[in-house]
């Protein structure tokens, strides 16, 4: 998996009612794009991923489209 600053990291919710999160991500800390990422949720949370399986990232380039 690899991510650039400003892509869209979609985690879909894994437990039966728990909702899919979406955030930016705003700092890229592992090598060539590789994680951790540090991310803005949609409610203004930052954390710091390690994204597992259940995670897909959305390029810049395909959100513009």
């Amino acid at each position: 998996m690899n991510g650039r600053v400003g892509d869209r990291l979609l985690v879909h919710g894994n437990v039966v009612g728990q909702p899919d999160r979406q955030g930016e991500i705003l700092e890229v800390r592992g090598e060539n794009g590789s994680p951790p990422y540090l991310v803005r949720f949609e409610d203004g949370h930052e954390t710091l991923v390690y994204p597992g399986p259940d995670a897909v990232i959305e390029t810049r380039e395909r959100m513009s489209r």
